[in-house]
């Protein structure tokens, strides 16, 4: 099944940068977007709920603006995380907010809901779902999502615990449809990877952190950079739900990153109360790919080299 327009229209990678909770803002987005990959933020992260309204005002005049300054490259289109976990108490806001901008890309999280798939086809818009196994996959799929993130092993945020290999694999065993994975990705040459197992597109977070654009404190960046995959720890304690996060974060926080209780899925809270806000913005989460981020630099530059690095790979793979 080919990709529908708005997956590959303007589009100079296969790339969504991925939504980060607090994170990703306006900046980093626009940045993204104007690179030539799909930028994304989650609603949550405009605070109070009437900030989202100006932030979706802002994105759409500014990339219109871009276009119409640069019509021989136009800017990616945006997309917008809805959390559609029962804690989400927004959800309704959130999505009559999509609906007033047009929103062209959602990204539901946490729960498949038809009626969120429909009010955004209602639209034009299109809905992908992220998850972690092939059971909410068909599950998404049934209640009308159009695509599909694969959240694999070694995922910043709440990461599944399956290979990508495997993940990819069997949803591919009965879906056509539009398919991402997001799992370590952090270079060219990952994207591409993605690709040859059967992905349509990456989806990439941990390192646009170190980007200037990011709303991240110089703290959490540098220490995205300083760090590699022996520096993550996967744990529920801190959220309810299974995630990776830098070791020295929560060292730092007083607390032994290689001794940590579990917690059980009544902790997630989307409502900003103190677990889920020490979870961000005391505890950082990182994927595993951060082993290839080796300084804090403009978005632009961060996907020129992903340019330079797919590229290189593909036509290394056809002389080989």
């Amino acid at each position: 099944m080919a990709l529908p327009d708005i997956l590959k229209k303007n589009l100079r990678l296969p790339i969504v940068g991925a939504p980060m909770f607090i994170i990703s803002h306006p900046p980093l987005v626009l940045a993204q977007c104007k690179a030539g990959i799909v930028g994304s933020f989650p609603a949550l992260n405009a605070r109070p709920e009437a900030q989202l309204d100006e932030w979706l005002a802002e994105m759409t005049e500014e990339l219109a603006n871009h276009n119409a300054k640069n019509p021989d490259r136009p800017a990616a289109p945006f997309a917008v995380n809805q959390i559609v976990h029962r804690s989400n108490t927004r959800l309704q806001h959130d999505l009559q907010m999509c609906e007033k901008y047009k929103v062209p890309i959602v990204i539901s999280s946490l729960g498949a809901v038809p009626e969120v798939n429909e009010a955004v086809h209602a639209y034009g818009g299109i809905v992908l779902h992220d998850i972690i196994n092939n059971r909410h996959a068909n599950s998404a799929i049934r209640k009308g999502a159009d695509g599909l993130i694969a959240v694999a092993a070694g995922a910043g945020g709440h990461a599944g615990p399956l290979s990508p290999f495997a993940l990819i694999q069997e949803i591919r065993e009965w879906f056509d449809g539009p398919l991402l994975l997001s799992g370590s990705i952090a270079n060219g040459r990952s994207v591409l990877a993605a690709q040859a197992m059967g992905a349509d597109m990456a989806y990439i977070g941990t390192p646009f952190i170190a980007t200037e654009e990011a709303r991240a404190v110089d703290a959490y960046k540098q220490m995205i950079v300083d760090s590699n995959s022996s520096d993550i720890v996967y744990s529920n304690y801190f959220t309810g739900i299974q995630g990776n996060y830098l070791k020295p974060s929560i060292a730092q926080s007083g607390m032994d990153p290689d001794d940590l209780p579990q917690a059980d899925a009544s902790k997630m809270d989307f409502d900003g109360k103190a677990s889920g806000a020490k979870a961000w913005k005391d505890i950082w989460g990182s994927g595993q790919g951060i082993g290839a981020v080796k300084k804090v630099r403009p978005v632009a530059e961060f996907v020129d080299q992903l340019e330079m690095e797919y590229l290189a790979a593909k036509k290394n793979l056809l002389e080989s």
